[in-house]
């Protein structure tokens, strides 16, 4: 093949698809027709140069009209931080704000646990001194609780703490659809930590336990009520589907339940960033502070971000060109 002929005779078809290109927000419907006819044409003219061995920067340059061409055609992809920010402030506390009801009753519940166990603690001596011998119950109380704070590297201890709550997160969470377990998790949570607030209570000690539990616990507990309740929703949706197909509620609900992983992680992270950072180095009242700031902040992005992006329709599912389709189903 005569290189130079053949690229003299289909230059005006390149120059033609360029022209067509650069103009890709202003074209008419005859000329969209024709910029993905060029494209196609201009790939078989692009494969017949290859084989014939032209030059290199003749190669390169029509490799890069048929670039722009195809994202002319198929449409530029959005840039991924336009994801990731639609994730985080539309997406994710949508999510939060429609699933409110389920945490936060959660909550409620779970607190209610542990209060109830640290009152039998404190209240019943008996229940105190079958949890250990004193010398156990004063090694606990005196070291070892405030000790766990702090016996291990910071950036060591707030990896280990990430890792460790959003295990916790993920099995509640992932266990929620079978709905027994994932309750028995909440309910084990609950009575531990109603166990060591009764302890330290009975010994004297609860301002420092409210001081080394409150800076990064009201969010970390939190995050966990959350991913129960996401994998609970996710059990009830096919018991209850409501108006839709069972299939249909446990695909819509497991979507915008496993879209919540990331949005959690996230959370916890900044739970064992606090945790490994604020809570062994900052008086008691500073860290508390923070705390109940770190909450606060926490449900102000649930209640102002996730009710507005709910209100628009939102619900922490995927977009609606990646769903299946589905018919509509009678009531």
């Amino acid at each position: 093949m005569d290189v130079e002929a053949f690229v003299s005779v289909h230059q005006p078809q390149w120059d033609r698809l360029a022209y067509l290109t650069r103009r890709q927000r202003r074209l008419s419907g005859a000329e969209a027709e024709e910029l993905v006819v060029l494209y196609q044409r201009v790939g078989t003219h692009l494969a017949a140069l290859r084989a014939a061995g032209a030059d290199p920067v003749s190669i390169g340059r029509l490799s890069g009209l048929i670039a722009d061409a195809r994202g002319a055609v198929t449409g530029a992809q959005a840039p991924v931080w336009r994801d990731i920010s639609k994730y985080f402030l539309v997406s994710f506390p949508a999510a939060l704000y429609a699933s409110r009801r389920w945490w936060i009753t959660i909550g409620l519940l779970f607190y209610l646990v542990a209060a109830w166990t640290a009152w039998r603690v404190i209240a019943h001596p008996e229940v105190l001194d079958s949890l250990g011998t004193p010398d156990q119950i004063k090694q606990f109380v005196d070291e070892d609780f405030e000790a766990y704070y702090s016996e291990n590297p910071a950036q060591d201890f707030a990896l280990r703490v990430w890792i460790n709550n959003a295990t916790i997160s993920a099995a509640v969470l992932a266990l929620g659809i079978l709905l027994v377990p994932s309750a028995f998790v909440l309910w084990d949570n609950a009575l531990n930590l109603g166990l060591s607030g009764g302890l330290m209570i009975a010994n004297d000690r609860g301002g420092l336990f409210f001081s080394l539990i409150a800076p990064h616990g009201l969010l970390e507990i939190t995050a966990v009520f959350v991913a129960a309740a996401a994998g609970l929703r996710l059990g009830w949706s096919w018991i209850a589907p409501g108006p839709r197909t069972r299939m249909q509620a446990v695909a819509q609900t497991g979507r915008a339940t496993v879209g919540m992983a990331i949005g959690l992680a996230a959370v916890l992270l900044v739970t064992g960033l606090i945790e490994a950072f604020v809570t062994p180095f900052l008086p008691g009242a500073v860290r508390v502070t923070i705390g109940i700031l770190a909450e606060v902040a926490f449900i102000a992005y649930v209640w102002v971000l996730g009710r507005r992006a709910y209100r628009a329709g939102e619900y922490g599912d995927v977009e609606e060109a990646d769903r299946e389709a589905s018919a509509p189903v009678s009531a």
